[in-house]
C-alpha cells in the first residue's frame, strides 16, 4: 500500500473530499498536488 505524505502546510487549498470515517482525511485536487512537487 502506498501513502502520499505532505511534507509541507498548504495554505488557502481548496479541500474536494473527506472520510468522516477516517481522522485527517481529506482529499486535494490532483493538479495542485503536481505544482507543488
Amino acid at each position: 500500500m502506498l501513502i502520499t505524505v505532505v511534507k509541507s502546510k498548504i495554505h488557502r487549498v481548496k479541500v474536494t473530499g473527506a472520510d468522516l470515517n477516517y481522522i485527517g482525511s481529506i482529499t486535494i485536487d490532483e493538479d495542485l498536488m503536481m505544482v507543488q512537487i
